[in-house]
């Protein structure tokens, strides 16, 4: 889609293009993480660290990517063909998303908690309450920042150059190698986040937006942390409520959370056909192909103006009427040639009763 998201049927010369633009739009992400991560570092410290460096960076990318957009690829609403089009009904799928992923988790943590390995702990302070919200706000920006960044801008023009189900698994194995860099990551986790990749990358295409990923990212991890208290990818965002797993690393995942577990595996594959499913009218509705029409090119917007110009100039006076013929030139006079038909009717009477037979009265 030219304006609202990937291009289809490019030449090769422009699929090479949006190879590079692809690389340059990665190599931003990764410095724009390095910029507000410091900015944070140096600006704040305590619990507001973290919403300061995730927002930074969220502000970062959309910038960045927008001006891209706008440059590279000539769209008139960079924002939009992101993927973060305000179409009717994105509240619903953003919904649609964070009860998926809700769901999800749920299923992960549902099996530790059967086993007796989840030791919860409640903390009542008003501090923890504070930090509830302030958790659910980074969550939100976290999640939305990573959507931007790995369903955005960079993998549209990944999809151009390669396809979208190469442009898929390729994406889904570069976020799963970010992802080794946090505590407690290992191979487990990292199959779980390339899953977790290509369920989102998924759920964009069928969409063309990113409102049900990001809230398939938000539901999933909000959960995990906030109301289980269990780390996300590694990383402690627990509030009011802080959990324990014990158990064997396939099942709690260890240090590194439910999502280095085997369970999660499974968990990510049933919801990724149960995602295909439910998106089915989505993906009617906005995945379908672009139809480019043939013959020859038209500037439309040329020929709409020059009509425009057209009617809006001045009227010209409307040239005088032509005289046409329509009987013979005579130089008789009017009354004569009105009484022409009438004589001619009286000849070819005289001449009809003259070829008739004379009448005789028949012998007595």
């Amino acid at each position: 889609m030219s304006e609202f998201g990937p291009r289809g049927n490019l030449r090769p010369l422009d699929r090479f293009r949006a190879l590079g633009f692809f690389m340059v739009a990665m190599v931003y992400f990764l410095l724009a993480q390095i910029l507000s991560g410091s900015a944070a570092r140096g600006l704040t410290s305590g619990d507001g660290r973290e919403l300061l460096a995730r927002t930074l960076l969220l502000f970062l990318l959309l910038v960045g990517y927008a001006g891209m957009g706008y440059a590279f690829q000539g769209q008139r609403e960079p924002l939009n063909a992101m993927g973060l089009v305000r179409r009717q009904g994105w509240r619903r799928e953003f919904a649609l998303g964070a009860a998926l992923g809700w769901g999800g988790m749920l299923a992960c943590v549902l099996p530790i908690a059967l086993a007796g390995g989840l030791l919860v702990t409640v903390w009542h302070s008003p501090r923890q309450f504070g930090l509830l919200l302030l958790n659910l706000v980074v969550l939100g920006i976290a999640a939305l920042g990573e959507e931007v960044a790995f369903r955005g801008y960079p993998f549209q023009r990944l999809v151009e150059a390669i396809g979208p189900t190469t442009a898929t698994i390729l994406m889904a194995v570069f976020f799963g190698l970010i992802h080794l860099r946090n505590p407690g990551a290992t191979s487990a986790s990292t199959l779980v986040t390339v899953l977790s990749g290509i369920l989102l990358a998924t759920a964009y295409l069928q969409t063309r937006a990113l409102w049900l990923p990001w809230g398939f990212h938000f539901g999933w991890n909000a959960v995990m942390a906030i109301l289980f208290g269990l780390p996300v990818s590694g990383l402690d965002f627990s509030a009011m409520v802080e959990s324990n797993a014990v158990g064997p690393r396939w099942l709690t995942g260890g240090g590194y959370g439910p999502e280095g577990s085997l369970t999660a595996v499974v968990v990510l594959v049933v919801s990724l056909v149960v995602l295909v499913r439910i998106t089915r009218e989505y993906a009617w509705k906005y995945a379908q192909p672009v139809i480019v029409a043939g013959g020859i090119p038209v500037n439309l917007d040329a020929a709409a103006t020059k009509v425009h110009e057209a009617a809006q100039a001045p009227s010209a006076e409307p040239p005088a009427p032509k005289l046409v013929q329509i009987a013979a030139m005579t130089s008789q006079s009017p009354s004569v040639i009105a009484d022409a038909p009438a004589q001619q009717r009286i000849a070819s009477q005289t001449k009809i009763e003259a070829e008739l037979p004379i009448e005789t009265e028949p012998p007595l």
